[in-house]
């Protein structure tokens, strides 16, 4: 099976808040977490990418948020979000950590950063812009995608997926 390659954000592991403000249909953070896990790992196979665009969990150390990243299959990079501590990004298990990312994916041309752009590099090439940070209330632009799990079924996002196909 060749590798996939995902997207999300706004996971906010480990966030009570999540579960007022967002309306997310758990009754603890803790059976939340476990949730988002199992929806995580019954999509992404270990083999596979995530590209996480912020906002992933409040980790009061290090070792908490590698705990959590050893339990989350793929191979996973960060685009960091405005809620994401030093513990979440200096944590192992991340192949790259960013603020910024552009990437090619087949003929697509992929802007992510956690924030939704008004413009975007290459946007007048037909660019995608992959973001989170609004939780699914945003209108997005032609080619622009909230993969937030708000607006995601709580779960990575192909882009084939976003993309209709």
């Amino acid at each position: 099976m060749c590798e996939m390659i995902y997207f999300t954000s706004d996971t906010h592991f480990g966030d009570r808040r999540v579960l007022q403000i967002d309306r997310r249909p758990f009754a603890t953070t803790a059976e939340h977490d476990e949730a988002l896990i199992e929806r995580w790992n019954e999509t992404v196979s270990p083999e596979d990418e995530v590209w996480h665009l912020g906002d992933v969990m409040s980790a009061r150390s290090t070792a908490e948020a590698e705990v959590l990243l050893s339990r989350l299959n793929g191979r996973k990079h960060l685009v960091v979000g405005n809620n994401d501590p030093v513990t979440v990004s200096a944590a192992s298990g991340w192949e790259s950590v960013q603020h910024y990312a552009e990437l090619k994916l087949g003929d697509h041309f992929l802007v992510l950063c956690h924030y939704a752009f008004r413009t975007w590099n290459q946007m007048g090439k037909r660019s995608i812009n992959l973001h989170g940070h609004s939780h699914g209330r945003l209108k997005s632009l032609p080619r622009q995608f909230d993969v937030g799990v708000d607006a995601r079924s709580l779960r990575p996002v192909l882009l084939e997926e976003l993309l209709g196909r």
